[in-house]
């Protein structure tokens, strides 16, 4: 068996992440007037039972701090709402306001059909179903690995790479 490049494999994923993203994130600004990353809080808001800035970090993998500022900017254009959290008073819940409700609802069918073109036409549903699932497993593991990088394991100063000339 062929050895998988994979070199090529990243660069493929990383590229064709970059492009679907442009493409999805113009798409939405032209026929929404609403960015790629704003519709991505509103979907997490909206599909997680109260929801807290943390829960839509997580979700979309960006810092609390980002997802603090997504939440600020679509309050500010009235999209959301955050209110008192009754199970913790040191954070609020965020909801959608009608006016997000109703921008998700026509952001998402757009969003649906730029999906459609561009990751179930060119590839068979055989494809789509194994990709859906590889995909999940290395988001998962990547996760993993990213939380254990972040805790130290090597004494301080040292490194496994060489220092820069």
């Amino acid at each position: 068996m062929d050895q998988v490049d994979l070199r090529r494999v990243f660069d493929d994923l990383v590229r064709f992440e970059t492009i679907l993203w442009n493409t999805l994130d113009a798409r939405l600004r032209q026929e929404c007037g609403v960015p790629l990353g704003s519709l991505s809080v509103l979907l997490a808001v909206s599909t997680t039972p109260s929801c807290r800035v943390q829960d839509i970090a997580g979700a979309l993998a960006i810092t609390v701090g980002g997802a603090s500022q997504a939440v600020d900017r679509l309050e500010k254009l009235g999209h959301c709402l955050r209110r008192p959290n009754p199970a913790d008073r040191r954070s609020s819940l965020v909801d959608l306001s009608p006016s997000g409700k109703r921008l998700l609802e026509t952001a998402s069918s757009v969003f649906d059909r730029e999906l459609d073109t561009h990751l179930r036409k060119p590839l068979s549903q055989s494809a789509l179903a194994h990709l859906a699932p590889a995909l999940a497993t290395l988001r998962n593991s990547a996760a993993r690995h990213s939380e254990a990088a972040r805790r130290p394991q090597r004494s301080p100063g040292t490194q496994t790479c060489p220092p820069p000339p």
